[in-house]
């Protein structure tokens, strides 16, 4: 495991929705959870067409810019500011293999415009179907798999720290 899910929380989860203006504990632990579904906390940060910690598309990626932040130019600009100022515009997509500040804006720009209320921050079950419907039009999983995934990865960090 490259995190564990407490470093993610406090060091790219959180400061990243902070920034944004867009913290909830529902929030950062459905993007704990995502990124513990789709990469193992990032075991594997590039698989196929997927990318980075959230195994984001290259598609997804382009859509959120192009159809999802052109909306709202102030949100934009924030997540914008994220980015690396010259890899971003030689390789985009890398940014979110070695960015997980920009990566994560962008995992919660891909929640954001389904403008779906979250689910409860502690129900494991409604977060895992929450992603299953939202995150990737064809996912890879299931809402078992990531309430697995879930509870190994990042529940017995939740135990450590309370």
């Amino acid at each position: 495991m490259l995190f564990t899910a407490d470093d993610l929380r406090h060091w790219a989860i959180r400061d990243t929705l902070k920034y944004l203006d867009e913290y909830s504990p529902a929030a950062e632990n459905l993007l704990l959870g995502t990124a513990a579904q789709e990469s193992g906390l990032g075991i594997s940060l590039h698989e196929g067409k997927r990318w980075g910690i959230y195994h984001l598309t290259a598609t997804t990626h382009r859509a959120i810019w192009d159809k999802y932040l052109i909306q709202y130019p102030e949100l934009a600009s924030r997540v914008r500011g994220i980015a690396g100022q010259h890899s971003f515009l030689k390789d985009p997509h890398s940014e979110l293999v070695t960015n997980l500040k920009y990566a994560t804006a962008i995992a919660w720009m891909v929640y954001r415009r389904c403008e779906q209320p979250l689910p409860e921050a502690d129900d494991t079950t409604a977060i895992a179907r929450y992603w299953y419907r939202h995150f990737h039009p064809k996912p890879i999983g299931t809402e078992k798999q990531f309430i697995r995934n879930y509870r190994e990865l990042v529940e017995p960090e939740k135990a450590l720290v309370a």
